[in-house]
C-alpha cells in the first residue's frame, strides 16, 4: 500500500516510539539477609519483581552456605568437624578460603578468619565478653596456619579449638554475586548494598552516585559523601556491633593476636573494583591502624581508603589527597 510522504514520516516516528521502552524508572527493593539489611536501587523498564526475587534467593543461598549461625551450613559443619578429619566442601567455599588466606598473607596477618576462635565467645546483643583467661586460651587457636587446604576441595583444621568466620569477606562476595546477576539481566545502572558493603553499577543516569559514609558516632548523620561510578565501597566501623563496658567500647573487629577489640579507629572505608576486595581490606586496615593501613592501600592499584579515628581525625590514601 502506498502512503503519502508526510504520512510515511509520521508512521516512521510512531514505529520508532513503539520500539523504545514504554516506561523506565528507578525501582527500589529492601530485605533482610545475612544478619543485616540489603537494599537495591535499579533503573529498568521491566517489572523488577523477578530480579528482586533472584537476588534474594542468591543471597539466602550464600547465607545457608557461609553463616556460622546456620547449623547445616558448610562453614558451621567445618567448625564442628574440621579438626577430626578432612572435610569435603563446595568449590565456592574453597575459593573463598583461598582468598582469605591470600589476604592473610597480603596484610601480614591482619586479616585472619580464625579470629572466630575467640570471636564466638562474645555476645554483643547481651553485652557479654570473655575474661582474660578465656581469651588467652582462645588466642592459642588463632592463626591461618591452622587451616590446611587439601586437594579435591577438602580442608581440615590442625587444632581442635580453631574456628573460622567469613564475616570480613562473605558480604563482599554476596555483593559481587548480586552485581553479576544484575549484569546478566542487562542492568546498567544500580546501587546494591548489604550492611556496610555496597557496589554502584554504572552512574546515576548521567551523574555519579553520591554514596555516604556513616558518621561513626551519630546514626542520623553522614560523615561525608563520595561521588563514585562503577565501584565497590566497604566500611568497617566500631559502631556496627558493640557494647560499652567500664568505659571501653567492645566491638566485633578483633585483634588476631589477642582476640580483643581493636582500639584507636572509629571507621575505615575502602574503595576497590570488587566488593570482596573492599570488604577484606576495610577490616584489614582497621586492624593495622592508620600508618600501616595506608601504607598497604598505597601499594595496591585502583584502591583507596578513608580512615576516621576516635578523635574524629580523617586520613586519606595518597590517591585521594590534593597536592599543595
Amino acid at each position: 500500500m502506498h502512503y503519502p510522504r508526510p504520512f510515511r514520516s509520521l508512521l516512521a516516528s510512531l514505529l520508532l516510539l513503539l520500539a523504545l521502552p514504554l516506561h523506565a524508572d528507578w525501582q527500589q527493593h529492601d530485605w533482610d539477609v545475612m544478619g543485616t539489611r540489603a537494599s537495591l536501587s535499579v533503573w529498568s523498564e521491566n517489572d523488577g519483581a523477578p530480579l528482586f526475587q533472584q537476588l534474594e534467593t542468591e543471597m539466602e543461598r550464600l547465607n545457608q552456605l557461609l553463616s556460622p549461625w546456620v547449623e547445616s551450613s558448610e562453614l558451621a559443619q567445618l567448625n564442628l568437624h574440621g579438626h577430626e578429619k578432612p572435610q569435603a566442601i563446595s568449590p565456592e567455599f574453597y575459593r573463598l578460603l583461598e582468598r582469605s588466606l591470600h589476604f592473610h598473607q597480603l596484610t601480614d596477618g591482619a586479616f585472619d578468619i580464625t579470629f572466630a576462635s575467640a570471636g564466638h565467645l562474645y555476645d554483643y546483643r547481651e553485652g557479654k565478653a570473655p575474661d582474660d583467661a578465656q581469651l588467652a586460651d582462645a588466642a592459642r587457636h588463632i592463626g591461618a596456619d591452622r587451616i590446611e587446604l587439601l586437594p579435591d576441595y577438602r580442608v581440615r583444621f590442625r587444632t581442635p579449638g580453631t574456628r573460622i568466620d567469613l564475616g570480613g569477606i562473605a558480604k563482599g562476595h554476596a555483593i559481587d554475586r548480586g552485581i553479576a546477576l544484575l549484569k546478566e539481566a542487562g542492568i546498567e545502572h544500580a546501587w546494591l548494598s548489604l550492611g556496610g558493603d555496597s557496589y554502584v553499577l554504572g552512574d546515576h543516569r548521567g551523574r555519579p552516585w553520591e554514596v555516604g559514609i556513616q558518621h561513626p558516632r551519630n546514626r542520623e548523620k553522614v560523615a561525608m559523601r563520595l561521588p563514585i561510578t562503577d565501584l565497590a565501597m566497604s566500611t568497617s566501623g566500631d559502631y556496627q556491633r558493640y557494647f560499652i563496658r567500664d568505659g571501653r567500647r567492645i566491638h566485633h573487629i578483633l585483634s588476631p593476636q589477642t582476640g580483643k577489640s581493636i582500639d584507636g579507629l572509629a571507621s575505615v572505608t575502602v574503595l576497590a573494583d570488587s566488593s570482596l576486595d573492599a570488604d577484606a581490606l576495610s577490616t584489614s586496615v582497621f586492624v593495622l591502624g592508620v600508618e600501616k593501613g595506608l601504607a598497604l592501600i598505597n601499594r595496591l592499584p585502583d584502591t583507596s581508603a578513608i580512615i576516621i579515628d576516635r578523635s574524629g581525625n580523617v586520613f586519606y590514601s595518597n590517591d585521594l589527597t590534593t597536592p599543595e
